[in-house]
């Protein structure tokens, strides 16, 4: 039994020991920190007053060691962000505003880190980020008229900005649309212009076989009837008063005229009848009286 009680006694204390060994250790972690801590907001109002003195390189290392001694202190980044804010250097304000604002528990702490994270969005034209912020920002402070004015106007910048986005995409289409068009129309006119050439190759293929059917049957013939050629020119050189009308043609007379053998015709029956007149009326002489080849004085 005694050694039972032995064994309880001894794990008691163990415990208790424990305890204040924890409490102990867990007190110095404290104290640590809240040292830490103290050397941070040392450093931060060093920062402070060297940003003032337009010192930024200084005042940049002592942030910078301030926010590396302690994560409590959301003091000196946010400060940083706002020297960063004020040389124009946009990217790493942000990211010192967003560290604040993650860290700090305090609303009115987080009110300042996200409305100034809108005001960055709003430089860099980024308006749907910058509404978001503002949004943050009115959660932790919604009396705020700063952050509800920046938030109007995040908002009408965006309305805007989208509205550009849609005429630019409009403006686009359209142009990718003419582009097609141009290319279509390009392509058409190169088809016209293929089948234009592959007519015209017809038609002068057609105008060539044509010449040469006409060459075939006339000029162009091969000299095959030169000899018969010949014997023409030679009767036509034997008959040069002739001209070019046939024989027969040149035998008939012409309208209302008689032909030289017509008229030789009708002098020898004109002569035969002068003769047959003469010779009745010398026969009527013979028979009748007898007359004087004198003259009757």
């Amino acid at each position: 039994m005694n050694t039972i009680r032995y064994k309880i006694r001894w794990m008691f204390g163990l415990l208790l020991f424990a305890s204040l060994t924890g409490q102990a250790q867990e007190h110095e972690v404290i104290k640590e920190a809240e040292k830490a801590l103290q050397a941070s907001t040392n450093l931060t109002w060093e920062a402070n007053k060297e940003l003032t003195s337009n010192d930024f390189t200084t005042a940049e290392s002592n942030y910078r060691r301030a926010i590396s001694k302690s994560g409590e202190n959301t003091v000196a980044p946010f400060n940083l962000g706002t020297a960063y804010y004020n040389r124009e250097s946009y990217s790493e304000a942000f990211g010192r505003f967003k560290q604040a604002g993650e860290k700090t528990v305090e609303k009115p702490k987080k009110h300042k880190a996200f409305h100034n994270m809108g005001n960055v969005f709003m430089k860099n034209k980024e308006y749907q980020k910058a509404v978001e912020a503002y949004k943050e920002a009115l959660r932790n402070n919604p009396t705020d008229e700063e952050t509800r004015y920046n938030l109007a106007l995040a908002k009408k910048m965006l309305e805007k900005q989208q509205d550009e986005q849609k005429n630019d995409q409009n403006q686009d289409n359209k142009d990718k649309q003419d582009q097609e068009d141009q290319k279509d129309q390009n392509k058409d006119q190169n088809d016209e212009g293929d089948q234009n050439k592959e007519n015209e190759g017809e038609q002068n293929e057609d105008e060539n076989k044509d010449k040469g059917d006409e060459g075939d049957n006339g000029e162009n013939k091969p000299e095959e009837n030169t000899e018969g050629d010949g014997d023409k020119k030679k009767e036509q050189e034997k008959k040069p008063n002739e001209g070019d009308q046939p024989e027969e043609q040149k035998q008939q007379p012409r309208p209302n005229q008689l032909s030289k053998q017509q008229i030789q015709n009708l002098l020898e029956a004109m002569q035969n009848e002068e003769k047959k007149v003469q010779e009745k009326m010398e026969a009527k002489k013979v028979r009748g009286k007898k007359t004087k080849n004198e003259k009757d004085w």
